[in-house]
Formats: C-alpha cells, sequence, structure tokens
C-alpha cells in the first residue's frame, strides 16, 4: 500500500549507519571543553557526587545541547539519545583526556551495562527534583513578595556561569562592565504559578546583561507576583561578585525597576570594595513632584535629541532637559548623595477622543501638558556627568541587546517552556537554559566571528547545527563527514581551529 501520493517512502534503517542530523553540534562540545566546563560542573553542583548513574556534568551538558539543538521539553532527549552519530560523538568525547581510573570510576557507576548515550527524560526530571525545597512552599502566597532562597546545589548554577565569563573575558578582555538590569515574564499554565501585574499566570526570573560582553552574568527565578525592583540591591550585589578579575570598572542600567534609593547611594558612595563607586543611569518614576519640577524648566532650555540616518544626524521629535529635582524621599538629609536627573518629552499627536473614553484611557507612559501640548514624558536619574544626549543614547542601548536577549532566552531556546510545577526545578532548568545561551554568544562572537554575533538561533542551527552528515571510525578517532561541497564545511574547521587557541582560564 502506498505510504503517501508522491513515489516516495520512509523506512527504517536495518542497521545503526552514523548518520546525524547534528553535524554542527560536537564544535559545542569543542568550546565547552577547551572552557572547562564539565570540571565547572562537577565542582560546584555536586548533586550526584559519589553517586550511581548519570553524573551532573552528563545530565547538565546533556541539556544544554538539548536546548542549542532546538529542544524545549525533556521529552525531546529522546530524540538526540536517537540521533546514532552524535551519540558516538558524545561517547568518544566524554572519555577523551581521562585517566584510566577516572575512566573505570566512570563505568562502575553503572551496575548494569550502559545501555544509553545520553540521560533518559526520566533520569532528567529525578535529577531536577534536587533543585527543589519543598519546606519553602508554605512561603509563596498570593499577594505576598516573596522570594525563596537557592538551596546548595541550586546556588551552584552562579559559580558555573562565573567561570564561563571569566573565559569569555579571558578571550576579549573587558576592564569595564556595563550591567543591564531587568525582568522578563515567562507566561505558564501551571496550576502553582502565580498572577504578574500584566494579568496571567507567569514566572519573572530578575537578569543581570553583561553588555560588552553579550552574556547573561547573573539570573534569579522568581515567582510572576514578586515586582521587579524587588530587592534588587541584593541581586546587583550578587552579579557583581560573579565579574571575572580583570574588570576593574562597573556600570550599571535599568528602567524604572532600578529606581530604588537604596541602590542608588550604594553605587553613588562606594560602598562596594571591588569596585567603588558605581556609575549609573537608571529610568525614575515620573511623580507629581517631578512633573512639577519639569514644568518650571524653561522652553528654550529644552534640547533636541538626534538620531544618525546614513551618516547624518537627524531630529527624532523628542527633546530633553536638565531637570533641577530633590525627591522627598532623600530630601531631608544634607549629607545624602545628589543626583542629576534629566527628563525626555515627546510631543503627542492630536487625536479625537469620544465623550467619556478620556477618563477610561489608560496609557503605558506617563503625559504632561504644557501650555495646551500633551507630551510623552520619561525621567532619568544619573551620577554621570556625560552630556545629557550622550547619556540618553546610552541609557537607550539597554533596551536593545538586553531585551533581544529575552527574546532569544524564551523562544529560541528552553526558556519559555518550563518542565514542571516545582519552583526548584524550573529554577534549575532556567539556570541551564541561560548556561547554553552564554556558550551559544561565546561561539558566536569569538569563534564563528563579529559578523556571527547578531544572528538569531534560527541561522545558526540552520548554517551551523543541524547539518546531515555521517560519523566513521578512523585510527582510534571519529570523522564526521557532511555531503561533497557543502558551504558550511569551511565554517565548522574555521570554527573548531579558534576555539584550539582560545585561552583556558587555570582552576586553582
Amino acid at each position: 500500500m502506498a505510504q503517501g501520493a508522491l513515489p516516495f517512502k520512509y523506512e527504517e534503517e536495518k542497521k545503526t549507519t552514523g548518520m546525524t542530523a547534528l553535524a554542527g553540534l560536537p564544535v559545542y562540545l569543542d568550546l565547552a571543553h577547551k572552557m572547562r566546563l564539565t570540571q565547572s560542573i562537577q565542582r560546584h553542583l555536586k548533586v550526584r557526587e559519589g553517586g550511581q548513574g548519570w553524573t551532573d556534568a552528563q545530565i547538565v551538558i546533556g541539556l544544554i545541547l538539548l536546548n542549542l539543538a532546538g529542544g524545549d521539553c525533556v521529552d525531546d532527549m529522546k530524540v538526540v539519545e536517537a540521533d546514532d552519530g552524535f551519540c558516538e560523538v558524545l561517547k568518544k568525547v566524554e572519555m577523551h583526556g581521562l585517566k584510566r581510573k577516572v575512566r573505570r570510576a566512570l563505568l562502575r557507576r553503572w551496575r548494569k551495562e550502559r545501555t544509553r548515550t545520553a540521560p533518559s527524560p526520566s533520569a532528567i526530571f529525578r535529577y531536577l527534583e534536587a533543585f527543589h525545597d519543598a519546606e519553602q512552599e508554605d512561603n509563596r502566597e498570593i499577594g505576598k513578595a516573596f522570594i525563596q532562597v537557592a538551596n546548595q546545589y541550586l546556588r551552584g548554577f552562579a559559580f558555573i556561569n562565573s567561570d564561563i565569563a571569566a573565559f569569555a573575558n579571558r578571550q576579549l578582555k573587558e576592564e569595564t562592565a556595563t550591567l543591564d538590569t531587568d525582568a522578563t515574564l515567562i507566561a505558564t499554565n501551571k496550576e502553582e504559578a502565580f498572577y504578574s501585574y500584566k494579568g496571567y499566570k507567569s514566572y519573572q526570573p530578575f537578569n543581570t546583561w553583561w553588555a560588552e560582553q553579550g552574556i547573561m552574568l547573573h539570573t534569579e527565578f522568581r515567582d510572576g507576583n514578586v515586582p521587579a525592583g524587588f530587592e534588587q540591591l541584593r541581586v546587583v550585589k550578587e552579579a557583581l561578585e560573579l565579574l571575572p578579575a580583570g574588570v576593574k570598572k562597573v556600570r550599571l542600567r535599568s528602567d524604572t525597576a532600578g529606581y530604588q534609593h537604596n541602590l542608588l547611594k550604594y553605587c553613588e558612595m562606594g560602598e562596594n570594595k571591588r569596585f567603588g563607586r558605581i556609575e549609573f543611569a537608571i529610568g525614575c518614576d515620573v511623580t507629581q513632584e517631578f512633573k512639577k519640577a519639569v514644568a518650571e524648566v524653561e522652553e528654550s532650555e529644552w534640547k533636541s535629541l538626534y538620531k544618525i540616518v546614513n551618516g547624518k544626524k537627524e531630529k527624532t521629535g523628542r527633546k530633553w532637559a536638565e531637570v533641577c529635582f530633590v525627591p522627598n524621599a532623600i530630601g531631608h538629609s544634607k549629607r545624602g548623595p545628589e543626583y542629576r536627573y534629566l527628563a525626555k518629552r515627546e510631543a503627542m499627536a492630536e487625536q479625537l477622543e469620544l465623550p467619556g473614553v478620556e477618563s477610561q484611557l489608560k496609557l503605558p507612559f506617563q503625559t504632561m501638558q504644557v501650555e495646551g501640548k500633551k507630551y510623552k514624558l520619561f525621567g532619568i536619574v544619573t551620577n554621570m556627568d556625560w552630556e545629557g544626549e550622550k547619556l540618553i543614547h546610552w541609557h537607550h542601548e539597554r533596551c536593545g541587546k538586553s531585551e533581544e536577549a529575552h527574546s532569544v532566552i524564551k523562544e529560541d531556546l528552553a526558556g519559555g517552556k518550563l518542565p514542571s510545577g516545582d519552583f526548584g526545578e524550573n529554577a534549575a532548568w532556567w539556570w541551564i537554559m541561560i548556561l547554553a545561551h552564554n556558550l551559544n554568544a561565546i561561539m558566536k562572537r569569538m569563534a564563528l566571528g563579529e559578523s556571527w554575533s547578531s544572528k538569531r538561533m534560527k541561522a545558526i542551527r540552520f548554517s551551523f547545527i543541524k547539518l546531515p552528515g555521517r560519523v566513521v571510525e578512523h585510527s582510534r578517532g571519529l570523522i564526521i563527514r557532511l555531503t561533497k561541497n557543502h558551504p558550511s564545511l569551511d565554517l565548522l574547521i574555521e570554527a573548531r581551529r579558534t576555539i584550539a587557541m582560545m585561552v583556558p582560564v587555570p582552576y586553582g
């Protein structure tokens, strides 16, 4: 009987062939090996230390590879396991460089003969359970902001990510770290999730992006009902601890969620022992008192904001001005820090309003009336002495790459599809996805080249990861063969050569 309308059909191979649909994915194993990711995972997680079965590194790296390959749920590991050629590579590199004693110890972890190359979905779910702390569940309440304390295993992911950041900075040295803080919502149907300010059930991780290196430096998985500004100073302190030794100066950017006076004071007064005074530009709340100060600015003091189009400056229709403003929250202290406040306004187009509708219309930004004209109004607080327009454009940059990273994390990787109703399991899944994102970011920028740094995962998978090939054994090694004249072959070889020349971070 015909399988379909056209003259072809599907059949199962009678024996293993070494075929793979992931011929480019082993290059990521090259990069992980160079950054000593296996050793970092074994040093910092220790969930399966001394136990039987899969090691921490086997499970975590397996899930990282699943993210990169396009899988978005634990069950997708079955597809990786069914890729005969890639599994041959995985088995080979797993034992590479290990001493005989270590190899034998790995084999002794299995009471029966090991039949799988990648962990099964059930083994992964059992592993993720170690990151959940059931005792803290009673503290999660609707209408109450509560952040679960990460248990000893979950805390290990931050140190692994610190090792990744150190590796990145060893290749492309940056003495300045511009940190962009922002939260993102992950919509979910999990019964255990809480409603966010957007009105739907979600989780709301709070993330710290390192702009110069293009990686996520820190993340804290949170319930959807926890405001982005909640305990932000503590999170910033934790992120600062993850910066590698070569970083000497830190700058901070944030939206209005970062407008916390304890955070501003911490940065301005140089309370961090390592970095001292931290420069910042943060969106400020547009309160009635701020609007009053803006209204006192003379019209002649408003300056146009420009943008560069085809090498020429063009007006944007927005203007900015310095504002003499001291918020009531800090105005009572003569010894308190002083900040600069900038206002940015944009004239709104005149629109006819139906009777009774204007009172119901709620805009996602603050407005104010000046001489009969209605403006969108935004504010920035800073302790920097940069020229105002330069500062505003610099602050706007945080809305680009860090928010794009949120989109990549949730849509291109598996961050938008959480595996469990248990908070800790989802937090571990989120962290593993962050590691996958950073591994890919380093691959794009440092191994593939600057022209690849802006490409999304769709393009990376099409041209680099999901390539058909055949894995054959030759002289105790493996050869991955692509079809003749495949345009990605030279790219794969050059990426591997670049990775081979990278300098690993020495572990003490």
